[in-house]
């Protein structure tokens, strides 16, 4: 099998080798990698932004689905042949976060996807829904799931809620989609004029270019009566937290995930107090939070807005571009 690692900190450190196949071990099993998708915390990783204590080297990427090619002593969930994708954090099967469930993360805590074949643990894997790829199936553990968390756990998104997206990301688009699966009505910025047409075309309802119009929460507000939206997906960080409180509704939600931004403004708290805003903190979500997903996105038929494809050896490239910022929706890497 072949694998990337990185041996040292930088795109350019990657190092593509050669490894024996394995076989699973009790309770594994082994699947036949065909496609990893990349997310922002990749290139962190990779780049020594996301831990600078990595235990190297590791294999990166935590998003990846394949088919199983073999199954240890003791594993029933699973048989040669089906379509599966590893779940994000291997320990964390249902129920509340904690700190145990946290440990285990695919491309970081241990080796991840970035690679022709992978052993996990029988409780690792998901179903891929049967109506899309495996390039399509492999955008799914992160960045669909997160989005899912941020619509239906972090609130509870309903029919005419007001939802407002930041760019045309992997979690954004998947917010988006997810959004209009629910009945929602969904707002978004973003950089490119061309992106936010790109965007409609998936449903999103009205746009800014917060380049030329860096008021964004003004828009929102005027976007709904002065009320302000139901629900920001705060992928920015501390550069964009203030305008995401200021575009929210009373007792609206500001789902916080990313940290994209540049330099922060201060937070002021006040307004959080006063109108009663739950700021909650979404970091990825469950397995079964991955497989209620899935039968969602299967009943609605959802493809996966990918953006690009890059051959396995073409890792590095396929960073380079998620580097870049230019792409909208998931950055795959074909492993076949």
């Amino acid at each position: 099998m072949q694998q990337w690692q990185i041996p040292a900190f930088g795109i350019d450190s990657l190092v593509l080798s050669e490894k024996p196949s394995s076989q699973p071990g009790p309770g594994q099993v082994l699947v036949r990698v065909h496609a990893i998708s990349l997310n922002y915390r990749d290139l962190m990783v990779v780049k020594g932004l996301y831990n600078p204590r990595l235990a190297m080297p590791r294999v990166p990427c935590s998003d990846g689905a394949g088919e199983v090619v073999a199954v240890g002593a003791g594993v029933t969930q699973w048989k040669a042949g089906d379509r599966v994708a590893g779940i994000f954090m291997q320990n964390w099967q249902d129920g509340r976060h904690t700190a145990a469930k946290a440990k285990g993360a695919l491309g970081g805590d241990i080796d991840g996807m970035l690679t022709t074949e992978v052993a996990l643990a029988e409780s690792g894997l998901v179903r891929i829904p049967d109506h899309l790829s495996y390039q399509e199936g492999a955008t799914l553990p992160c960045a669909a799931v997160t989005a899912w968390s941020a619509l239906f756990k972090a609130t509870d998104t309903q029919p005419g809620d007001t939802v407002l997206i930041q760019g045309t990301g992997g979690v954004s688009i998947f917010a988006l989609q997810f959004a209009k699966m629910a009945g929602a009505r969904v707002l978004g910025i973003s950089s490119s004029d061309e992106k936010l047409e790109r965007a409609k075309t998936l449903g999103l309802d009205a746009g800014l270019n917060y380049r030329t119009n860096p008021d964004w929460e003004k828009w929102a507000l005027e976007q709904t009566g002065g009320t302000g939206v139901d629900l920001v997906v705060e992928v920015g960080g501390s550069g964009t937290l203030p305008r995401a409180i200021r575009a929210v509704r009373p007792e609206g939600t500001v789902a916080q995930i990313g940290v994209l931004s540049g330099v922060a403004e201060a937070v002021d708290v006040r307004p959080i107090l006063s109108r009663q805003i739950r700021i909650q903190g979404v970091y990825v979500g469950s397995r079964a939070d991955f497989v209620a997903m899935n039968k969602a996105v299967a009943q609605a038929g959802l493809k996966p807005a990918v953006d690009s494809v890059f051959a396995f050896a073409e890792a590095p490239a396929a960073l380079r571009r998620m580097e870049g910022a230019g792409h909208f929706g998931k950055i795959v890497i074909s492993a076949e």
